[in-house]
């Protein structure tokens, strides 16, 4: 009984991983103004998507300390058809600000976009690490 139990459970792990959406991954975000550059983590949160940055990495590529590793760098992306998952927020670390975003994924790459007032700024392609 319990070889049935462990098998069903191994199955749905894997139909899980087979259903997960395909935003969901590590995404390296593109480089600030002074070359830094960091791994956001994107998973579910809740009915949404939401990324951790979980590492930082100076102009070198070496990985370095930040107050923000841990941080919640984007929250709230509802997925839309087409790639596009909307109605999110995001924060840039550089600029220490919060915009209203949006992301538009292509493959492994993840166009990133953030507003305030109508007014947007380009985060730039992210790529796909894993």
């Amino acid at each position: 009984m319990m070889k049935v139990f462990a098998f069903a459970v191994g199955l749905a792990m894997l139909a899980g991983a087979a259903w997960a959406d395909p935003v969901e991954g590590v995404w390296q975000t593109k480089k600030d103004d002074n070359g830094n550059f960091g791994y956001v983590q994107i998973k579910p949160c809740g009915p949404a998507f939401c990324g951790v940055l979980i590492k930082a990495f100076d102009s070198a590529g070496k990985e370095k300390a930040s107050d923000n590793i841990g941080r919640q760098i984007v929250w709230d992306m509802v997925a839309y058809p087409d790639g596009l998952y909307d109605d999110g927020q995001i924060y840039s670390p550089d600029r220490d600000k919060t915009y209203n975003g949006d992301m538009t994924l292509s493959g492994d790459s993840l166009k990133v976009r953030g507003c305030v007032l109508g007014i947007c700024r380009d985060g730039g392609t992210w790529k796909r690490v894993k």
